[in-house]
């Protein structure tokens, strides 16, 4: 670190509090001393904390109590955080560990353990910030790279379409549209990848409105025909009459169906059936809840995998492993869902394959 660290001292006796910092003085760190666990909370709410030491006994709140508070807290919890008491160290150690403290002092503190210990977490959390610094550096390298990557995708789909409409061979135009569907799936996969990025930094808000949910669907299907016959796929749409309409931003979900069938449809061989159901549940002024499944007869998702595939730290893992139906367009739809207070999940076939569900 090219600053201090910073370490907050939270004891109520001010002997205790000016001998600890009288000792973590010789190694020139920046000390706050503090009597009050509620000023700790304040301490932490205003600046950046690199270590915590914290008395068990506190004339304002209980140091275990405190202490469980902020490690459950997002924000401070990988700030480390020493308990210090002069209670019996055994039972002490076992509700310090219960509390989610980083490690343990007893009373007397002896000088020298005292900066051991501390240098230890102090070090653990310098490589805690020099990893978090590296992983800010390579997502945004990566959502930069993936930003680059849309001009070059644009400029295919535009040449194809122009290339489509001066040609007459119907051989050509179907390869012609084999790529514009290929390089439109790309731009999808491109556009999700920065949507979802947005969406983790809290820079979008939803805009709904009243929204045919059919429309969407028939919209999809026009598009994904053409991927279908291609393969020799069956797209079946099994829609209601009347429409279902609903509040939802229509752009995120059109995406969420473009999502689901694609990926079904990359997965299912030749011969098959790929089926979009939409389901009226409930009625309201707001519009109707609806279901939404998209139905394959893929290789299916081993059960013990779906919950896992919707989140994106998995998906390196499960493609190791061989998982089908995976990728971090299942993680923009579970984003787009949970974004409207849904919920989504696949379950198997009752045939073969997948069964992916949309609730919202």
């Amino acid at each position: 670190m090219s600053k201090r660290p910073k370490i907050l001292v939270v004891d109520d006796d001010a002997s205790v509090r000016h001998a600890l910092a009288e000792t973590l003085k010789l190694n020139q760190y920046d000390i706050r001393l503090l009597e009050q666990g509620q000023t700790v909370l304040e301490e932490l709410a205003e600046t950046s904390v690199d270590l915590i030491i914290l008395d068990v006994m506190l004339p304002d709140v209980d140091g275990f109590a405190l202490c469980q508070h902020i490690k459950a807290n997002p924000h401070y919890q990988h700030i480390p955080l020493i308990l210090i008491t002069s209670m019996d160290s055994k039972v002490a150690l076992a509700n310090g560990v219960a509390a989610g403290a980083d490690d343990f002092l007893h009373k007397p503190i002896h000088a020298v353990e005292l900066l051991a210990r501390v240098q230890s977490m102090l070090r653990i959390k310098r490589q805690y910030d020099e990893l978090e610094a590296t992983l800010k550096m390579r997502e945004e390298l990566s959502n930069m790279i993936v930003h680059d990557m849309s001009s070059p995708v644009i400029s295919i789909l535009l040449h194809a379409t122009l290339m489509e409409e001066k040609v007459s061979d119907p051989e050509v135009i179907k390869h012609l549209q084999m790529i514009k569907a290929g390089a439109d799936r790309l731009d999808s996969f491109v556009n999700d990848l920065l949507m979802a990025a947005k969406m983790e930094q809290s820079k979008f808000l939803l805009n709904t409105a009243l929204t045919d949910i059919n429309q969407l669907a028939v919209d999809a299907q026009k598009h994904f025909n053409i991927i279908a016959q291609s393969r020799g796929i069956v797209l079946q749409f099994d829609l209601p009459d009347p429409p279902i309409e609903a509040m939802i931003d229509s752009n995120l979900f059109r995406r969420v169906i473009g999502n689901l069938l694609a990926n079904a449809l990359q997965y299912s061989p030749s011969a098959t059936t790929v089926i979009l159901r939409l389901t009226p549940l409930s009625y309201a002024e707001s519009g109707t809840h609806f279901r939404l499944s998209v139905i394959d007869e893929g290789p299916g998702i081993p059960e013990a995998y779906r919950e896992r595939i919707f989140e994106k730290f998995e998906v390196v893992d499960l493609k190791r492993k061989g998982v089908p139906q995976i990728g971090l367009g299942l993680t923009f739809c579970k984003m787009v869902v949970n974004a409207h207070n849904g919920k989504i999940f696949v379950k198997p076939n009752a045939n073969q394959g997948s069964h992916f569900v949309v609730e919202i």
